[in-house]
């Protein structure tokens, strides 16, 4: 299968896009590990901690801040890179790859942005995760059990901050590297691919040149 010039362009935008995504989810994870230090969760420290990290903690303002910073670029290009890859479809196994692991890597960076609704404890936060809440309830069949799982099996307290900083922390914050790191592999491969078929276009050039002559 021939590529044009506009598929290569796509593809070498896709994968330097996927070296941002993973660099990006790398300070994201790390500025936070520097956070937990300090982060305290649950319901009366969780705001509270985020203060003094911003005014007391040496750099704290400077690594909570590149920590959001971080999370929602990492959305916007996550969402681009979908986009890039949808116009340079090849319909290969490097490209199912990458276009599955750069999917999951979006809904897992939404799920990072979603799980710290709450973790600062604002008014803003709680108000918005109440509202999650009763849009979860509405889900058929597991509605309530998820919310139960979500909140511990009552009110927003501090055991749902708890909930939702593990999942945060611990389970969708690798998933998200591991993802990212397969996806940038993928498109890697993809790269190998397109100099493979670049070098069998020459080939067939000279070929016809020499026939010619």
């Amino acid at each position: 299968m021939q590529s044009t010039q506009f598929d290569r362009i796509l593809r070498r935008i896709a994968t330097i896009l996927s070296v941002v995504i993973l660099s990006l989810c790398l300070i994201y994870v790390s500025t936070g590990i520097l956070l937990s230090f300090y982060y305290e969760p649950t319901a009366g420290g969780a705001y509270n901690s985020l203060r003094m990290i911003d005014t007391q903690v040496s750099y704290g303002w400077l690594f909570h801040r590149a920590h959001d910073i971080a999370g929602n670029v990492m959305i916007a290009i996550a969402l681009v890179q979908i986009v890039i890859m949808f116009l340079g479809r090849q319909f290969r196994r490097s490209w199912l790859f990458a276009w599955v692991s750069g999917i999951l890597f979006t809904l897992s960076a939404i799920a990072l942005d979603w799980t710290a609704m709450i973790l600062d404890w604002t008014q803003e936060g709680y108000w918005r995760f109440n509202i999650e809440l009763g849009n979860i309830q509405a889900i058929p069949v597991i509605g309530s059990q998820l919310r139960d799982i979500l909140t511990g099996g009552g009110a927003i307290s501090s055991i749902t901050v708890e909930h939702l900083y593990t999942l945060h922390s611990y389970i969708i914050s690798l998933g998200a590297i591991i993802l990212a790191v397969v996806h940038l592999a993928a498109l890697l491969w993809q790269e190998q691919e397109m100099y493979t078929e670049q070098a069998g276009e020459e080939i067939q050039l000279a070929a016809a040149s020499l026939a010619e002559s």
